[in-house]
């Protein structure tokens, strides 16, 4: 009976780590998007200059903690984000509230089209590629330039497993 207890265990853990279209991203998220004029080289860097910005100079001073406090940030912070993208001269709107997503995958996982509580940055006609993170919670900040290949990961599941492996 021990046996097949911890088989089903097994199956179980296999099967929840490998469904691929879980969706990770919290309900009572908030998502920031900036999108680009078009895909020229120059329009793209600009959208890139813009996020980095936004992201180093206003977004990782602040802590967001709930959803409600983050949307209290990101509502004053608005003039912060003006300002950046003013400095380049060029036609842009800023909108903080539902605002549409289309479907987007990363790192595997799909993320379902649809109306999102977010902030949406266009510069001028909007029709190039984005950008897009979370904001709430902070995972904007979760990602970087660092080289992260030196580091081990280890699977607590993994270790699990054998450990009542070993005991059989």
């Amino acid at each position: 009976m021990k046996k097949i207890i911890i088989i089903l265990f097994i199956i179980s853990i296999i099967f929840i780590v490998s469904n691929k279209n879980e969706i990770m991203i919290p309900k009572d998220s908030i998502r920031f998007r900036i999108l680009a004029n078009s895909n020229s080289i120059e329009d793209q860097a600009l959208k890139n200059k813009v996020k980095d910005e936004i992201i180093n100079d206003v977004i990782s001073k602040y802590e967001f903690n709930e959803n409600s406090n983050s949307k209290e940030i990101i509502e004053k912070s608005i003039p912060d984000i003006e300002s950046i993208v003013k400095k380049y001269d060029v036609n842009y709107t800023i909108n903080f509230g539902k605002n549409y997503f289309p479907e987007k995958e990363y790192n595997g996982i799909k993320y379902p089209e649809g109306d999102y509580e977010s902030l949406v940055i266009t510069i001028d006609k909007g029709k190039g590629d984005n950008f897009w993170c979370v904001l709430y919670p902070p995972l904007c900040l979760v990602e970087d330039n660092k080289d992260y290949s030196n580091i081990e990961y280890k699977s607590i599941i993994k270790h699990i497993i054998n450990k009542y492996i070993k005991h059989i």
